[in-house]
C-alpha cells in the first residue's frame, strides 16, 4: 500500500535563519536534483525568508518552500499574523499547522488547528498537520488515545492525499536526541494509517505520514524503512544542507 507513496522530507527551521542562510539553502536545492522523482524535499524557513527562498526554488518539481504557521482568516485586523493567502503569494507550497510548539506556546487547540488546515486549503496549498504525545501522556499509556483524538479533531473533512500530510512528532523526542523504538514508531504509524483509511478511504491509504522528533542522518535509514513512514519532518538537522540531504538520501 505505502510502497507507491513518494517520500517527503520537510525541514522545519523554526525561529532560525537570516539572509546569510541563503547559501545553505542553495546547497540543499542543488543537492535535491540528485533525488528528483524519488523524494520530495520541502524547506519551511521563517516567514522573513519565504519569498526569497521560494523565488530560488521556482520551477523545481521536487524541491519546494513552505511556511510554519498561518492565521485561519484570509485578511483583517490581526496584527502580527499572516494568512495562508499571503504565504501562497510569497511562493509557499505548503504550511505546517498544529506543531506541538504552537500547541504548547500559544495554546492552540485541535479546533484552531483544523481551522488553519482549512485556511491552507483555501489558499490551494498543502497542509502538514502535526500530532504527538507528551512524556506525561506516554508514561500514562495514553499515546494512542491522545494522538487519535488530535488526529480526529484536527483534520477537516474532505482531506485528500494531495492536500494533506500528517506528521507524527512525539513531543518528548523533539530536540532531545531521544527517539521511540522502531516498534513504537511502527505501531503509531499503523494506528494513524488505519484512522486515515477509515475516514478518508482510498485517499487515506495514499496520504503521507511523516515521522518527526530528533531525526538525523545516523537514524534516518532505520526510521524511513518502517512501514507507513513516508518521510520525515526534520528540525535541527534541516538547518545544514549536508544533514538534510543525507536524511533525504536515506529514503531513496
Amino acid at each position: 500500500m505505502t510502497e507507491a507513496i513518494r517520500p517527503l522530507i520537510a525541514g522545519n527551521w523554526k525561529m532560525n535563519g537570516l539572509k546569510s542562510s541563503l547559501a545553505e539553502f542553495e546547497a540543499m536545492r542543488a543537492g535535491a536534483s540528485d533525488l528528483a522523482g524519488q523524494v520530495d524535499l520541502l524547506v519551511c524557513p521563517p516567514t522573513t525568508l519565504v519569498a526569497e527562498f521560494a523565488a530560488k526554488a521556482r520551477g523545481s518539481k521536487s524541491f519546494a518552500v513552505g511556511a510554519q504557521d498561518c492565521h485561519p482568516k484570509a485578511f483583517g485586523a490581526h496584527t502580527g499574523d499572516i494568512s495562508a493567502e499571503m504565504l501562497a503569494d510569497a511562493g509557499a507550497r505548503a504550511i505546517i499547522v498544529g506543531h506541538s510548539e504552537r500547541r504548547a506556546d500559544h495554546g492552540e487547540t485541535d479546533t484552531l488547528v483544523r481551522q488553519k488546515a482549512e485556511a491552507v486549503w483555501r489558499a490551494t496549498l498543502t497542509a502538514i498537520v502535526c500530532i504527538g504525545e507528551t512524556q506525561h501522556h506516554r508514561d500514562q499509556g495514553q499515546t494512542l488515545d491522545v494522538c487519535g483524538g488530535q488526529l480526529t479533531a484536527s483534520l477537516p473533512d474532505g482531506a485528500r492525499s494531495d492536500n494533506l500530510v500528517v506528521a507524527y512528532e512525539p513531543v518528548w523526542a523533539i530536540g532531545t536526541g531521544l527517539t521511540p523504538t522502531v516498534r513504537d514508531v511502527e505501531q503509531i504509524h499503523h494506528f494513524i494509517r488505519d484512522i486515515l483509511i477509515s475516514r478518508f478511504k482510498g485517499e487515506g491509504a495514499r496520504m503521507r505520514i511523516l515521522y518527526g522528533g530528533s531525526v538525523k542522518p545516523s537514524n534516518a535509514a532505520e526510521l524511513m524503512a518502517i512501514a507507513n513512514v513516508n518521510g520525515a519532518l526534520v528540525g535541527g538537522a534541516s538547518l545544514k544542507a549536508a544533514d538534510f540531504l543525507a536524511i533525504a538520501h536515506a529514503c531513496s
